[in-house]
């Protein structure tokens, strides 16, 4: 698959570049997206959705070996995103550590052909749950095979609140229920641990009442370690301090005398020769150093006495904090830190009584706030509801799916971050039928016109507010065609106003609306068949748009025909 870059080309939407290597039929592509309605057209059996099932790997789908080009050990698709400055969006990336440099956001995708597979964001390695997480930041797939997002209750329930306009309502409430379940998990931690914690509380103080009896400092140990030593080896002491002592300064010929005697003569000479009066000064600092130390030896000596009882009293002491320490630590240090935690243990036994009479009052609180703003919020649901349900009939009935029923199911339920309440869709393509869940009733062409009536609606009365995200609609044209196609295109061109559209169709009157035209093909290169896909230019367009109404061979009239559609399509 190749790629060529239009002239169309600028930035600022959502889905900037996709690169698909060695996936399926396709060698190499990179394929730039733009803002508005992208479409891509081609041949049946062209290979238009590769680009959607490329991307489908990139938000955190399948994996399987039967991606990767024959012959080739990997299969390799990567994205930029511009992000929309989505507050949970950039949360949710640093929290991972995954960083959007220049405003913008990698994803990578390999395959290897054992069908294992690696997942990248920003660069650093992720899961493909990673991507399935950040995906609904990024974007919807809706096509044959894509719909699980429409079936997902906590979906419905968004984009009614979307729809109703209560999306800061619905934060409200999630935020009253989580401080509420908050407050209710800790007393219920506090009331499950109650009776274990009072039983410790003996343990803690007779741990606490211990140490602090010891009363140790930290590094006492050594300091006595080392006393026990001296006083171990008093007489071996004052033997070699007692001899050093002597050398150096009490007989006779000791260093003291000598370095004196070496002094006063080289000073004579000196007074002779003044190129010595360098040893001079080395010679005196030698004779002061070693009467210090002399000193130091004879205080060091006056000192050193057998002391029986205070042996016995430093092994004693020894023997109480090596205790403390197989009990609480292996250093002092450890201890005293031990001793800190069981205060603070302590302490918390004492307050406990005030810290759930706290808790109980938050909880209280939260439980309040959220009864009100639940309350409210499904006020709003009930009546965004009926306003939906009538607005979607109208959408689906533009789209060849007049006489559905679209019902909107607001019941109460179980607390949750959502409120008290459950959302559910269901319709009823057939007449007599009741309504039931989507995923029981819509075919795969029915469920891509159904996202497109809701994307559409909600994104009319969201306006500009709402974050623009790529949304994807594979075939959402299946069995329709004339003034209903038209109808979906306008559909299209409408949603694409506040979001990034990628469509894949078949259809001419669809793809006459298109801000940005791909064509894909296949075609063979060297005995393979590679899959490419061009952007474009005006004259192309006409020419792609003349082939879809008139098949293979491109009549004149066709391509008037085209001109004509187009020039239409630019009106709305």
């Amino acid at each position: 698959m190749g790629f060529r870059r239009g002239p169309h080309y600028n930035r600022g939407r959502v889905l900037v570049d996709l690169v698909v290597e060695n996936y399926a039929v396709v060698e190499r592509a990179r394929v730039a997206f733009h803002q508005g309605l992208n479409v891509l057209t081609g041949e049946t059996g062209s290979g238009k959705s590769l680009v959607v099932d490329a991307l489908a790997l990139l938000f955190g789908g399948r994996a399987s070996a039967e991606m990767v080009r024959s012959g080739s050990e990997r299969a390799r698709v990567s994205g930029i995103f511009e992000p929309a400055g989505d507050a949970g969006l950039n949360l949710f990336l640093a929290e991972a550590g995954v960083e959007i440099e220049d405003g913008e956001l990698l994803l990578e995708r390999e395959v290897y052909a054992n069908g294992k597979s690696r997942a990248f964001a920003g660069g650093r390695s992720v899961t493909a749950g990673f991507l399935r997480s950040i995906a609904p930041y990024l974007g919807d797939i809706h096509g044959q095979n894509d719909q699980q997002q429409l079936f997902a209750p906590s979906f419905q329930m968004g984009l009614l609140d979307r729809f109703g306009q209560a999306v800061e309502l619905a934060a409200e409430v999630r935020d009253a229920y989580e401080a509420w379940a908050g407050c209710k998990r800790e007393i219920a931690e506090m009331e499950a641990s109650e009776q274990e914690r009072l039983r410790l509380a003996d343990l803690w103080t007779f741990q606490k009442r211990e140490i602090e009896e010891a009363a140790p400092r930290a590094g006492e140990d050594g300091e006595l370690e080392n006393e026990r030593r001296v006083l171990k080896n008093v007489a071996r002491l004052q033997e070699s301090a007692s001899a050093a002592y002597t050398a150096l300064y009490d007989a006779p010929e000791s260093a003291f005398s000598q370095l004196r005697s070496a002094l006063r003569r080289i000073e004579e000479l000196s007074r002779i020769d003044s190129t010595l009066g360098g040893i001079v000064e080395p010679l005196r600092s030698a004779a002061i150093a070693v009467d210090e130390a002399s000193t130091a030896l004879a205080g060091y000596l006056s000192r050193l006495e057998a002391d029986p009882g205070r042996l016995d009293a430093v092994e004693e002491r020894l023997a109480a904090l090596d205790k403390l320490r197989r009990k609480y630590g292996s250093t002092l240090e450890q201890v005293l830190e031990f001793l800190e935690k069981v205060r603070a243990d302590l302490e918390a036994v004492e307050h406990s009584n005030e810290r759930r009479d706290a808790l109980a009052k938050r909880q209280a609180a939260a439980e309040s706030r959220f009864r009100d703003s639940s309350a409210r919020l499904g006020a709003e649901r009930r009546a965004a509801a009926a306003l939906l349900e009538k607005k979607l009939e109208q959408e689906l009935a533009a789209l060849a799916l007049g006489g559905t029923r679209f019902r909107v199911v607001v019941e109460q339920a179980d607390w949750s971050p959502q409120g008290a309440d459950r959302v559910e869709f269901l319709v009823s393509a057939n007449a007599g039928e009741e309504p039931r869940p989507l995923d029981r009733v819509a075919s795969g062409g029915e469920l891509s016109r159904i996202a497109l009536a809701l994307k559409t609606c909600a994104g009319e009365r969201d306006g500009a507010s709402v974050e623009a995200r790529t949304l994807v609609f594979d075939e959402v044209d299946a069995g329709i065609g004339g003034a209903v196609a038209e109808t979906v295109g306008r559909r299209l061109k409408r949603l694409a106003a506040s979001h990034q559209i990628l469509c894949v169709t078949h259809l001419p009157q669809v793809a006459s609306f298109a801000d940005h035209h791909y064509r894909v093909e296949k075609r063979e290169l060297k005995g393979r068949t590679v899959a490419e896909v061009e952007e474009l230019s005006v004259d192309e367009r006409r020419r792609e748009i003349g082939r879809m109404l008139s098949g293979q061979r491109v009549t004149e009239e066709a391509l008037r025909q085209a001109e004509q559609l187009i020039r239409m399509s630019s009106r709305h």
